[in-house]
C-alpha cells in the first residue's frame, strides 16, 4: 500500500517542493519516534516524503476521529497509522502504550507532532510541546529523533490557501541526532519527568530550526494558554 501511495504522492510533492534533506540518517530497521516542527497544513506531506526518501515508511500519529472517515479511515488503517485519543488523558495514555508495543513488535517508526497542532507563535517558531512523543519513546525505549523543516509556508501559509505556483519551491529538512533522555528511561512517567523530556525535545527541534533559518529563536517559548489561545484546533490568523 505504501508503494502505491508513494507512486502518486512523491512525484506530486516533488513537483511542488524541491526538498533538500540533511543531517542524520535513519536506521534501515527498528522502531523510532520522529518529532518535527509544525507550522503549515502542507508540512505533513513534506515530512512524509522526506522520511520516505530516508528509507522508511512514513507513519503518523493521527486523530482517532479520522479513522472513522470513509476511505480515509481505511487508508490510515492499512498503512499502519497510529490513532491517538483526545477525549481524556487516560484514554490517550492507554493508546500510547498499545501503540508503543505495536511499534516495537513490528519494528516500525512513527511521526509525532509534539506541538499537537500548528504553532501559535507569530513568527512560526516551535511553541510549547505536549508529552505524546516523549511518552511514546519512553514507554517503548525508542530513539526520539528531532526534525526541523522550513519552506512549506511558501506553499501553504499557516491556515492559508494552497499556492501551486511557482513550482519547485525550496524546502529544507534537517534531521537531528536522538535526544538524550537515557537518564529518564525506566522511571515512573510523572508530570515532572515528562515535562523535562518534552523540554529537551523542543529545545532540540528549535536548535535545528535555528540552523535552517539562520536566526535566533525567542528565549521564551510561546505558550498558548498565556496568550488566551486554545491548545488545539484551528486558530484564526
Amino acid at each position: 500500500m505504501f508503494w502505491f501511495l508513494a507512486a502518486i504522492v512523491v512525484p506530486v510533492v516533488s513537483l511542488i517542493a524541491k526538498i533538500r534533506i540533511s543531517g542524520e540518517k535513519l536506521q534501515p530497521h527498528g522502531a523510532y519516534v520522529i518529532a518535527p516542527n509544525h507550522y503549515s497544513e502542507a508540512d505533513p506531506l513534506i515530512v512524509a516524503v522526506a522520511v520516505w526518501r530516508l528509507g522508511r515508511p512514513p507513519r503518523f500519529m493521527a486523530k482517532e476521529s479520522l479513522f472513522a472517515v470513509p476511505v480515509l479511515g481505511w487508508a490510515l488503517r492499512v498503512t499502519g497509522m497510529v490513532p491517538v485519543a483526545r477525549s481524556s488523558s487516560s484514554a490517550s495514555a492507554k493508546q500510547t502504550l498499545r501503540a508503543s508495543e505495536t511499534l516495537v513488535e513490528h519494528g516500525r517508526g512513527v511521526i509525532v507532532y509534539p506541538e499537537g497542532t500548528l504553532t501559535r507563535d507569530p513568527d512560526m517558531w516551535p511553541m510549547r510541546g505536549k508529552s505524546g512523543a516523549v511518552r511514546l519513546a519512553l514507554e517503548a525505549d525508542l530513539p526520539l529523533i528531532p526534525m526541523a523543516h522550513w519552506g512549506a509556508q511558501a506553499i501553504m501559509p499557516r491556515y492559508g490557501k494552497f499556492r501551486l505556483w511557482p513550482l519547485r519551491r525550496p524546502v529544507r529538512v534537517l534531521l537531528g541526532a536522538p535526544v538524550d533522555i537515557d537518564d529518564l528511561r525506566g522511571k515512573p512517567l510523572t508530570n515532572t519527568l515528562l515535562n523535562e523530556a518534552t523540554t529537551r525535545l523542543m529545545n532540540a527541534i528549535t536548535a535545528l530550526l535555528e540552523q535552517l533559518r539562520d536566526e535566533q529563536a525567542p528565549v521564551e517559548r510561546w505558550n498558548p494558554s498565556v496568550h488566551g489561545q486554545n491548545e488545539t484546533g484551528r486558530l484564526d490568523p
